[in-house]
């Protein structure tokens, strides 16, 4: 039976995020889909959580959810005790500007500006004066010091992740969310990548929840959350069990 309560946080942390009878249908008629059907999960903060499943189970739209970048139709989205469905898309923006970075497959970057022009976009955003300087610190913790002037194009894959990784803890967010961060990376920068975030996330404290394909990955996470049509089926410690097929 699928579970759709939210499962317990760690008692002697607060929560960082919690769902509660989470609905969620994308599209209109006859393509609508009821993507996430009741989803409930806690997740304490400082916690990491890897969310798997098949293709087309949700968990994407999960993170989207979280991210607040999709609205729920209905039920409790509560981000660092805020619930996101009494915002106003500007409350929302600047909530998340502050709260959640975010780190995709895709890297996300801009073309046209080097990467400390990418890593202080969001800073300036925010309205910080040490912007630029913040940027190339950040850039720094990834290992690009000496990368800071050169745009996307010159960078390889692993470099572009790193700078996307930059530009999302520049704000010294509560939470990091990753969408799939090592699916277009071969196996070793991939693994690189991995170590980042991780120390990140501990050096940090932050809460860490990262959606992939990549079994390995999701294991080294404290807890695997495992998804399947809408709903999350399984959540737990991982105890050599396959994700479900």
């Amino acid at each position: 039976m699928a579970i759709t309560e939210p499962a317990a946080a760690a008692p002697s942390r607060p929560a960082a995020i919690r769902l509660a009878d989470v609905h969620l249908t994308l599209g209109r008629g006859r393509t609508s889909v009821h993507v996430l059907k009741g989803m409930g999960l806690s997740v304490a903060r400082g916690e990491s959580v890897g969310i798997v499943g098949p293709s087309g189970s949700g968990k994407s739209t999960l993170l989207m959810v979280l991210a607040g970048l999709e609205r729920a139709d209905s039920g409790l989205v509560e981000i660092a005790g805020q619930p996101l469905g009494s915002l106003s898309e500007d409350q929302l923006a600047s909530f998340r500007g502050r709260n959640i970075g975010i780190v995709f497959q895709s890297f996300h970057l801009i073309p046209n500006m080097t990467a400390l022009e990418n890593v202080a976009v969001p800073l300036e955003l925010a309205g910080e004066p040490d912007a630029f300087a913040r940027a190339e610190r950040e850039l720094g913790h990834v290992g690009l010091a000496g990368r800071i002037t050169h745009y996307p194009g010159e960078l390889s894959g692993g470099e572009q992740q790193r700078v996307a990784i930059a530009r999302a803890l520049a704000p010294e967010p509560a939470i990091l969310i990753a969408d799939e961060p090592t699916g277009n990376l071969d196996g070793e920068t991939g693994r690189q990548i991995a170590d980042l975030l991780f120390a990140e996330q501990a050096r940090r404290q932050m809460t860490l929840v990262l959606v992939t394909h990549d079994k390995g990955l999701a294991a080294r996470c404290g807890r695997e959350v495992w998804v399947r049509s809408g709903v999350i089926e399984r959540d737990g410690v991982l105890s050599g069990d396959a994700v479900p097929a």
